[in-house]
């Protein structure tokens, strides 16, 4: 897979995992570090000088490759060799060539009843997880899918409506349940309504059942698989789990019920929360009426993880080979993991100055409620993402105040946003180059105002927030270079957790088909590494 590493075996994953925890182990104050942090704890000291020197005068754009493996000629040679090796030990995420691992796959373009309320982000996963889950369907023989973690089902109706699979949608939300049921009932009155208008003959309907349960484990999901396999009844439930299954209306003789003649179905998860991702697999091992697996996981933030023993459900490690190495990276490294080289990437000039700026603007809050309010900082506070709020109203204030030199009164009348109009129109310049130290604190100011008071904390006036931010800015334009470096270690250490992901399975000896693929477009979706799996 990589240029250098490969995971064809057991042997040759271990083998890679092993090369990469032994590449960032000096760099681990990287990846442990909290950017809230920067200020507080003058995190750019740990990295060589000579690197920081060379990228506090670099231009934001070949800051933002520096997560894809991009570097540049006149830097440093430790530092060119130091992104470049974090590159080919990454597992590499472009789109595979889908067709070529799967024969029969078939991707349908998706009927507009269908996609209606999906992002481009949604229609292309579903699209593409939609073909492959129905290829690997007609691979095992198996025509029941259940759709763990479904959101609003989207996957779920596409897998009813357009590859006609007897689907369960099932969520912790209840609010989605009703959403998935609401959809399916929509799109089914359009296909019934066509059949009419064509007087074609009237045929059945899959149609997604929806389920509410929280799966917390291993035996919550393995016992609601065997409990709903062969089932006519949608009311069944088991009596060692508690779930709701919603009643969509949907009960006539056009509906058919989601059960498998000889017992059997397929666990699909399109970007299973934290643990979730992992569950299915290890409910795929364990569940017999499981013959195949396609999970995309996401939120690595919300693993699991710890000192681990023998028989512990932890999302990560998961293979005995990662067990066995003592290898822990922590939820800092596990949110870094999270991280997007190739949305980095794209982010452009303007873009990637503002996320800088309220980076900077952040970590000098800390500085703040260091100093007034040392106690909150023990509870990790989050502030929400009023930074970028502020920044959208800065632009809007430019551009409005830019609209009245060019546009008349008479243009200007409350039945148009020309502000809106402007913003589509206007290419503003960098923020950073024409920004003042008193705009900045301006920001800065209305930044920690905004926090303070989500926080519950009060008696702003007596803080001196101009002397903190006084303070920080003098090395804030040093957060780009650092927050850019700390990212490019992302891609690696998402690959760890994949890579113990494939391990654990290729452990299970050769009675299981494996494949790890990314994809979808990683630009449009970042988390596009697919585990496929079936038993042979």
């Amino acid at each position: 897979m990589s240029g250098v590493y490969s995971c064809r075996s057991a042997t040759e994953t271990l083998e890679w995992i092993e090369a990469i925890k032994n590449f960032i182990k000096p760099y681990s104050f990287f990846y442990e570090a909290h950017v809230v942090n920067f200020f507080k704890d003058r995190l750019w000291e740990a990295v060589d000088k000579e690197w920081m020197d060379c990228l506090r005068n670099e231009p934001v754009e070949n800051l933002l490759l520096i997560p894809s493996g991009v570097v540049q000629d006149h830097w440093p040679a430790s530092l060119k060799d130091f992104i470049t090796t974090l590159r080919s030990l990454a597992l590499p995420r472009e789109q595979a060539d889908l067709k070529k691992v799967l024969p029969d796959l078939d991707i349908k373009y998706l009927d507009k009843v269908i996609t209606q309320g999906m992002n481009r982000k949604k229609q292309h996963e579903v699209e593409v997880l939609g073909s492959i889950v129905s290829s690997i369907a007609k691979t095992v023989g198996v025509n029941s899918v259940l759709d763990v973690g479904a959101g609003q089902g989207y996957l779920a109706q596409v897998l009813s409506f357009q590859y006609q699979l007897s689907v369960i949608a099932i969520d912790a939300c209840s609010h989605h349940g009703s959403i998935t049921s609401a959809r399916a009932e929509r799109i089914k009155k359009h296909y019934a309504a066509k059949l009419h208008k064509s007087r074609s003959e009237d045929r059945g309907f899959n149609v997604p059942k929806t389920i509410t349960c929280r799966v917390l484990s291993t035996g919550t999901l393995k016992d609601l698989s065997s409990s709903l396999i062969g089932s006519d009844d949608a009311e069944k439930s088991n009596s060692q789990i508690s779930f709701e299954v919603f009643s969509q209306g949907l009960s006539d003789e056009n509906v058919t019920s989601p059960s498998d003649a000889d017992g059997s179905l397929i666990l699909a998860g399109l970007h299973a929360c934290g643990d979730l991702s992992v569950t299915m697999l290890r409910t795929f091992l364990e569940c017999k009426e499981v013959k195949a697996v396609i999970s995309i996981g996401c939120c690595y933030n919300l693993l699991s993880e710890d000192k681990v023993q023998i028989g512990d459900e932890l999302g990560f490690p998961m293979s005995k080979g990662v067990r066995s190495s003592g290898l822990l990276l922590g939820k800092s490294a596990r949110d870094l993991a999270c991280q997007s080289a190739e949305r980095w990437g794209s982010l452009g000039k303007d873009a990637g100055l503002q996320n800088f700026e309220l980076h900077a603007f952040r970590a000098a809050f800390q500085m703040v409620l260091l100093q007034y309010y040392p106690e909150i900082l023990v509870t990790s506070p989050a502030v929400g993402r009023q930074g970028k709020a502020l920044r959208r109203q800065q632009n809007r204030r430019a551009l409005d105040s830019e609209t009245e030199v060019t546009l008349s009164e008479k243009q200007k009348g409350p039945e148009a946003d020309l502000t809106d109009v402007m913003i589509q129109n206007t290419s503003l310049e960098p923020l950073a180059e024409k920004n003042t130290y008193a705009d900045n604190y301006v920001i800065f100011e209305k930044f920690s105002q905004s926090a303070l008071g989500r926080l519950g904390l009060h008696g702003w006036k007596e803080i001196d927030l101009a002397g903190s931010w006084k303070k920080s800015e003098s090395f804030a334009e040093l957060v780009g270079p650092y927050w850019s470096l700390r990212a490019a270690l992302g891609p690696v250490l998402e690959t760890i957790l994949l890579l113990d992901r494939l391990l654990f399975l290729q452990e299970q000896g050769n009675s299981l088909e494996v494949l790890m693929l990314p994809i979808f477009d990683p630009t449009l979706s970042p988390r596009n590494v697919a585990f496929i799996s079936w038993k042979i």
